[in-house]
């Protein structure tokens, strides 16, 4: 799936579109034992208008969020085919419009493998999108000829509230309410998308993954419930571009290397900003963009065999790679550089000792939130 069609699906995952529908609705309560404590499916249009709205809100937030971070595909390896694979299962599940046996197993499979560190619940819907046929312009040309049948699971904690202090009017008083009853929150965790809406129309052979966190992706739901192969989290991915950097260029690394190369990467990631599928950066692209940063092209040689010693067989995404600000660390100081000020500073040796240069065009500056001046007139009182 690319933004383009995600954007699409998201689109018409409304109660407005005439195009989409939710058919049937799975909810299921798992508790930290990995137990289920329950799981009941129903015809969504049987459900209460004051539940439906929750559910379709939780159910659309897996759509969330961006291409490469919070939201990831995963194609299918040729074991997850198997019976008791994940493909198998989800395919199952589906086919079945949510039966009792492959609704059973599904929810097996997730409440099994999953690892939230608490109780959660599990929400569920099987969805059609009647998909219109579209011109190259994208514009509408008739009714749809394909539909567009999928999965959309929403995994949600669920903890006990501490509703604090309370009025109670029947005896005039104030005092503390208990509470037992787990609260299931509305924004899911994770969530996952099967099959994958590409090239508008259902592929089999991919999942598309969602956590709400890209920082920190539950490994245990895209490795052993979907059978995903992970590779990095977006700060994993910048971690590793630093590494191939400081290894490759070494020596040669410097203030004006590395801001220069965060300039060409976040340029990059312009020109390719209405691209529907995220820009990608390989160890030949790496080259080129160190190439235009003035890196000599004895340390280029050793791009490829680093970036695959660092990286192995993955592509990194652009967008993870762009800092938005320069810091700059020494013993117990910090500065902060904005995206466009990195110009405004140098780096240089004067008698003998290194030092950190800021080029200010106007003299005023705040030291603690203090307005002061730094010029001739602070310079003949210094002296």
């Amino acid at each position: 799936m690319n933004k383009k069609e995600i954007a699409e699906l998201k689109k018409n995952f409304s109660t407005d579109s005439g195009l989409f529908v939710i058919k049937a609705v799975t909810l299921a309560y798992v508790n930290s034992e990995r137990n289920v404590l329950c799981r009941n499916t129903r015809s969504y249009i049987s459900i209460e208008a004051d539940e439906t709205e929750v559910i379709f809100e939780t159910l659309k937030k897996t759509l969330s969020g961006t291409l490469g971070k919070n939201l990831t595909e995963y194609a299918f390896p040729k074991e997850s085919y198997s019976e008791d694979g994940a493909q198998s299962i989800l395919w199952n599940t589906m086919k079945t419009e949510m039966d009792e046996e492959s609704t059973e197993k599904f929810i097996a499979r997730i409440a099994e493998n999953t690892d939230m560190g608490g109780n959660y619940t599990i929400v569920s819907g099987l969805c059609t999108y009647s998909v219109p046929k579209k011109s190259k312009n994208d514009e509408i040309l008739d009714d749809s000829d394909t539909d567009y049948n999928f999965i959309v699971t929403a995994i949600c904690p669920a903890n006990t509230g501490d509703d604090g202090l309370f009025f109670d009017s029947a005896s005039n008083a104030i005092s503390k309410k208990p509470n037992t009853e787990m609260i299931i929150s509305r924004a899911p965790q994770d969530g996952f998308i099967f099959p994958v809406f590409s090239d508008r129309a259902p592929d089999v052979n991919a999942v598309m993954y969602y956590t709400r966190s890209p920082k920190k992706p539950n490994l245990s739901i895209i490795e052993d419930v979907l059978d995903g192969t992970f590779s990095y989290t977006p700060e994993g991915e910048k971690e590793k571009f630093r590494e191939v950097l400081t290894q490759v260029c070494a020596n040669e690394l410097d203030y004006t290397v590395i801001t220069q190369v965060n300039d060409i990467i976040d340029d990059i990631v312009a020109q390719n900003k209405n691209e529907t599928e995220p820009t990608m950066i390989d160890s030949g692209r790496m080259k080129t963009i160190l190439s235009d940063a003035g890196i000599s092209s004895e340390k280029l040689e050793a791009v490829d065999a680093v970036y695959e010693k660092v990286v192995g067989d993955f592509s990194l995404t652009a967008s993870n790679l762009v800092e938005n600000k320069t810091v700059l660390s020494a013993e117990s100081i910090t500065v902060n550089i904005g995206k466009d000020a990195t110009d405004k500073v140098r780096t240089s040796v004067i008698q003998g000792r290194k030092c950190l240069i800021i080029d200010l065009e106007d003299p005023t500056v705040k030291i603690n939130g203090i307005e002061t001046g730094i010029g001739s007139e602070s310079t003949a009182a210094a002296e």
